[in-house]
């Protein structure tokens, strides 16, 4: 049965949706509503990162992906549903000549430019390979090659558009974590990039994708945050959250978590204050760094977050044993059948999909796309044998006692029902107890490690202020709000990053 493209495109809203818990898109403003262009975007998370765009773009798009997809079980339809356009690399056609593969490739081309011509964007990965690493890889010309043959294809004259977007994943392979999708303002192209390469002229096209390509790479960098490493993301990450903790005590406000959003903005501001002192004042950074890492070191030894450091050390709240009484009396005399039965159904899938992930996943970057896979087959499959084995299990009852109505297909439809909006109560209910068990932990731990919680908390103020002295005079994206907070003016492209 073929699927039609809008049919498969709500199929990906709805796998992203089940597989993060919350999605957030931001910058769908700077997609302009009218006329052709380009996605561009790093490459962290093999077959989410182009799902995640999908399903966030708002206009229609089309991806290039590796010729190879096209052969796997359900994806390959998927694919063809979205219009995806098959890209032939040459570790992927050993045994097929260049020549060959080259012109397989410029068929593959065209028909993304004939997309962006029609109207439509076009996405690439530039890197031309998912991986795990902080930092992009070296970019291919792909993407140039693709706004060029665009722009020589199209009647009307009007160059497309490149729009970068960032993928940011709070945890990229863990189930019911966040994500942002973030589509910045298309790119001010310099005249000598815009010049029009006369089609035929092979050398002038080579020659003007690689330097479209070598613009393009500052831009990716600043928009995914890239960084040298894992160690020193992890650190800039926490600068990040202790800088909002001390704001927030000293401003007299609890805050709520941050959104991905803020966290993204809160990233950019932060690294670009390290690339920046590391230019006047590196032997500062390194010695802040040394003490952000002991400190981080500390935090991580007691399992606390920056702003748990500020939270009240009673536990014995007149309402802590009310509100888990009533917590308790809905999940175990409200939900009982359905949290019950659908833990039950869903276990079983729940742990093939993790055996399967940790076994077939070749790097780190696989395990969401082989769970989102998996998932898609496993859980709904499971569902059907329970409802098929409900439904026989019905009729035995009625031929064994004559007064049970025989109603197979009413047994096996709740089943099915109750297996999946049983699952997803479980996980609902799971979030919540961790949730409530955590809050109980961090204010033991606050309450009987009182001396150390008030050593790091010296710490994270003195942090606080060395950073403060540190960035004046920094223009940084973002706002400071009077609550410790990052937001109001979007994260943007300083020119300097501009091709």
């Amino acid at each position: 049965m073929e699927v039609d493209r809008s049919s498969a495109v709500r199929l990906v809203q709805f796998l992203v949706g089940l597989f993060f818990r919350r999605v957030e898109v931001a910058g769908t403003e700077n997609v302009p509503e009218s006329g052709g262009g380009i996605l561009i975007a790093w490459h962290p998370n093999g077959l989410v990162d182009p799902a995640l765009i999908i399903s966030g773009f708002p206009r229609r798009v089309v991806f290039g992906a590796r010729h190879g997809l096209f052969a796997w079980p359900l994806v390959g339809r998927l694919m063809r549903a979205l219009g995806t356009v098959p890209i032939f690399r040459a570790t992927d056609m050993k045994d097929a000549s260049d020549g060959a593969r080259r012109a397989a490739n410029r068929k593959s081309l065209d028909a993304m430019a004939q997309a962006v011509c029609d109207g439509g964007f076009a996405a690439l990965f530039p890197e031309g390979v998912s991986h795990d690493d902080p930092f992009l890889q070296e970019l291919k010309t792909g993407a140039a090659r693709l706004y060029y043959r665009a722009e020589q294809l199209c009647s009307d004259g009007v160059p497309p558009v490149i729009i970068p977007v960032g993928l940011h994943y709070d945890d990229k392979t863990m189930f019911r974590s966040d994500v942002l999708v973030e589509f910045h303002a298309p790119l001010e192209l310099t005249r000598e990039l815009l010049a029009p390469i006369p089609e035929g002229d092979d050398d002038a096209l080579r020659a003007r994708s690689s330097e479209l390509t070598q613009a393009l790479e500052p831009v990716l960098k600043v928009v995914t945050h890239a960084t040298e490493s894992w160690e020193i993301n992890h650190l800039m990450n926490r600068v990040r959250g202790l800088v909002r903790a001390e704001r927030a005590k000293r401003a007299g406000v609890s805050l709520r978590a941050p959104d991905m959003a803020e966290r993204t903005l809160g990233m950019a501001r932060v690294w670009k204050a390290y690339e920046e002192r590391r230019k006047t004042d590196p032997g500062a950074v390194d010695a802040l760094l040394e003490r952000v890492d002991a400190y981080d070191a500390a935090l991580r030894e007691m399992d606390l977050a920056d702003d748990d450091l500020d939270k009240p050390t009673r536990i014995d709240s007149k309402w802590l044993p009310i509100l888990l009484g009533v917590q308790a009396a809905v999940v175990f005399l409200v939900f009982p059948p359905v949290l019950l039965l659908g833990v039950l159904i869903n276990a079983t899938p729940f742990l093939l999909i993790r055996f399967i992930a940790r076994s077939a996943s070749k790097q780190y970057k696989d395990t969401a796309t082989i769970k989102l896979i998996a998932s898609l087959v496993l859980f709904p499959l499971t569902w059907f044998i329970f409802a098929l084995l409900v439904g026989l299990g019905q009729i035995e009852l009625h031929d064994a006692f004559g007064g049970i109505p025989r109603a197979p297909w009413r047994a096996g439809i709740t089943t099915f029902l109750v297996g999946a909006f049983g699952g997803a109560l479980a996980l609902v209910y799971i979030e919540l107890v961790k949730r409530t068990w955590a809050s109980i932990q961090i204010r033991a731990k606050r309450r009987w490690g009182a001396t150390i919680i008030d050593q790091l908390s010296a710490e994270r103020s003195a942090l606080y202020d060395l950073i403060e002295e540190m960035r004046q005079g920094l223009d940084l994206p973002g706002d400071v709000l009077s609550d410790g907070r990052v937001g109001t003016r979007p994260f943007a492209l300083d020119s300097d990053d501009m091709p």
